[in-house]
């Protein structure tokens, strides 16, 4: 049977993405929320002309401000390695330690300098762009729901002639097959996102 590309090539739409592909708000606002009081505290240090001192009162009275710091740096850890490893959950260092890094990472300068008028702003432009990653997530659930369509409206059932998302080792004992040709010598976790019983 001889197949038709144009045809089939003018089945394709242009994109995949729906409105919610490029951010996921609900998840940025939740991440902002979790912080806001604490951030609206560090406010208080914008435009500061004694910000060390300033920032060492703040600490003292607040020490829970310190969680939000490595956001400020587009870090989702509670924990920055370097020439020193700062733990912002709880502080391992003086405060002297922090206020180096504060003025070695410029966030000192960001702050006490007005460069920003708003933390919780700021933050939530920081969450925006690391929610970029989750972008190709999304891309890829996008693309399995896509392709998912197309084999429920070939007639086949889920579980019964297709299967979603298993693993090399799972399809090997469910059907008693030896795939380790395609295992990179069963070094890598292979997953499939769909597998068709024919």
């Amino acid at each position: 049977m001889k197949r038709d590309f144009n045809n089939w090539l003018d089945t394709f739409r242009s994109s995949i993405c729906d409105y919610k592909f490029y951010v996921d708000f609900e998840k940025v606002y939740g991440k902002v929320d979790n912080i806001k009081v604490e951030l609206n505290i560090l406010n208080s240090l914008i435009g500061s002309k004694n910000i060390e001192n300033d920032f060492k009162n703040l600490v003292a009275e607040y020490p829970k401000v310190l969680k939000c710091i490595p956001i400020l740096l587009a870090v989702r850890s509670r924990e920055i390695y370097g020439e020193y490893w700062f733990n912002f959950a709880k502080q391992n260092y003086s405060i002297d330690e922090y206020i180096m890094f504060m003025h070695k990472t410029g966030l000192f300068s960001l702050i006490s300098e007005h460069l920003i008028n708003n933390l919780v702003d700021y933050v939530t432009g920081v969450e925006v762009g690391l929610d970029s990653n989750g972008r190709k997530n999304r891309g890829g659930h996008l693309m399995e729901d896509l392709v998912e369509s197309y084999l429920v409206k070939a007639g086949l059932q889920k579980n019964a002639d297709y299967f979603k998302e298993m693993y090399l080792s799972d399809v090997e004992k469910k059907w008693n097959l030896d795939l380790s040709s395609i295992s990179n010598q069963g070094k890598a976790k292979k997953r499939f996102d769909f597998v068709v019983k024919k």
